[in-house]
């Protein structure tokens, strides 16, 4: 996977993720720094693939998080086909009362809840391996929030407990401690944190107009091939695609108010490059997404800006 060397969180939490009796942890660490690939190796690694029923399981906050999870994981278990894995997202249905053989699932909290629960197609006692990505998120949005409790209260005790996020206030510290027995915290300090590839700065800017006029500027002097504009509300996103689109920059956009095909579609007319700019809410704005699109089989974004520009400064990186 073009992996040379670990970063510093794989370097730091593999070593205890693998460890053997299993550790629970929580582990925070910010976006782009690998977390994925690490917990994905230790979900990876738990598996017996000499019994026929789910044994880790997976929780991410969105569709899209979910699937990219799961394009993480099959390219990593590429050369071990026995491993089978199962999303449990929209669109992805079962027939009740049957029993999933897939040894992983990885999905959203709500249909993971159905599946587990309302229909019984798995056993949640089994479950070895307990992953929760974007843990902050999860805990903060309410009824995700009660989703993703009433799913551990059905966990063995010796289930292993793994949160990751790229970020941890204390209450949110607070309450996965309360709920994850004897972790180990790993949490890196900023300067840790930080991608040497990848350039930051930020335009202080007046109003939409300036804001506007900033990123003229950028495409003015910057050459871009493909570029991801964030966006905190759908409102702004449609005003920017419509200014850049009477501009004549062929535009994009995703949010969450689109069904799934749409969203598939937009994403794919963006990695063919039938679109160069992609504007977005905050649909897209956790997890890795410029990794794993980096590393898919179509193009790399490892020179592209990533650009928000819904507050009084535009955040470039």
């Amino acid at each position: 996977m073009g992996f040379n060397a670990p970063s510093k969180i794989q370097e730091t939490a593999l070593p205890t993720l693998l460890a053997d009796p299993p550790q629970n942890m929580i582990a925070q660490s910010q976006s782009g720094t690998g977390k994925t690939a690490a917990f994905v190796l230790a979900m990876l690694s738990r598996v017996d693939i000499k019994l026929d029923f789910p044994q880790v399981l997976c929780i991410s906050p969105t569709y899209e998080l979910a699937i990219q999870t799961g394009e993480v994981a099959a390219r990593m278990a590429q050369f071990c086909p026995e491993i089978k894995l199962k999303f449990a997202v929209r669109g992805e249905e079962v027939t009740p009362n049957t029993k999933l053989k897939d040894h992983i699932i990885i999905g959203t909290p709500g249909k993971i809840l159905d599946w587990g629960l309302k229909y019984r197609v798995f056993d949640l006692k089994k479950i070895r391996v307990f992953v929760l990505d974007e843990a902050d998120v999860m805990i903060a949005t309410q009824g995700h929030h009660d989703q993703c409790i009433r799913i551990h209260k059905q966990l063995s005790s010796r289930c292993q407990m793994l949160f990751f996020s790229a970020t941890y206030d204390k209450e949110v510290m607070n309450f996965a401690q309360h709920i994850v027995p004897d972790p180990t915290i790993i949490r890196l300090m900023r300067e840790q944190e930080s991608l040497e590839n990848i350039k930051q700065y930020y335009v202080k800017c007046m109003n939409e107009e300036d804001k506007y006029n900033a990123i003229q500027n950028i495409y003015a002097g910057i050459t871009i091939g493909q570029a991801i504009i964030f966006c905190h509300t759908r409102k702004t996103a449609g005003w920017l695609a419509g200014k850049m689109s009477s501009d004549g920059h062929s535009v994009a956009v995703l949010s969450g108010d689109l069904t799934v095909e749409q969203r598939l579609a937009v994403l794919d007319r963006f990695r063919a490059g039938l679109e160069k700019v992609l504007i977005t809410t905050n649909v897209l704005s956790r997890g890795n997404f410029f990794i794993q699109l980096s590393t898919g089989k179509c193009y790399s974004l490892a020179n592209n800006l990533r650009i928000k520009i819904d507050n009084y400064h535009i955040p470039l990186q």
